[in-house]
């Protein structure tokens, strides 16, 4: 669900249209949707953090040298991701350092909701890649291609299916 600021003071930054019975000034809407953000970009920010080690330790390991064409590239591909992701995750701070009391806070939060789902949906395909990665190097190539496969298709459930499910009225 995208924050929208601009939504009348009542319905908490919904737009579902529903009142969730808040009282709050649109400033308050707006500090409490900027918590929210800085809040999942902690969680995500964590699991992109390991991941990237994981990346940069393997490259010290020494098995890598004796990857092939194809994993050299995916390799490569999921660093460029994982630094991608590492910064998307501080952009939204960024942002905020760069309006912070200029009376922006609006802006701060659409951008910083659509930084905050760029990032979601870089570390969901870095995710994926790593599974793949894993599964080539431990088993086969097959099982790489499989393991990429069930992982992007899972990542497309989590972004495609779920929100609709649960947006549902029981």
């Amino acid at each position: 669900m995208a924050i929208d600021p601009a939504a009348d003071d009542r319905d908490g930054g919904r737009d579902d249209g529903r009142d969730d019975r808040r009282d709050e000034t649109r400033i308050e809407r707006l500090d409490r949707n900027w918590g929210d953000i800085l809040q999942e970009l902690r969680a995500v920010q964590t699991g992109t953090q390991i991941i990237t080690g994981f990346l940069l330790a393997a490259a010290f390991q020494p098995r890598f040298s004796e990857l092939d064409g194809y994993q050299l590239v995916l390799y490569l591909v999921l660093v460029a991701l994982a630094c991608f992701a590492t910064l998307l995750g501080l952009a939204p701070v960024i942002l905020h350092r760069q309006l912070f009391g200029l009376q922006q806070k609006e802006r701060i939060v659409k951008r910083g909701d659509l930084l905050l789902r760029t990032h979601l949906l870089v570390a969901s395909l870095l995710a994926a890649g790593v599974a793949g990665l894993i599964f080539e190097l431990a088993l086969n190539r097959t099982a790489g291609f499989i393991a990429l496969g069930v992982a992007l298709v899972i990542a497309a459930v989590l972004w495609g299916v779920v929100p609709r499910l649960a947006s549902r009225r029981p």
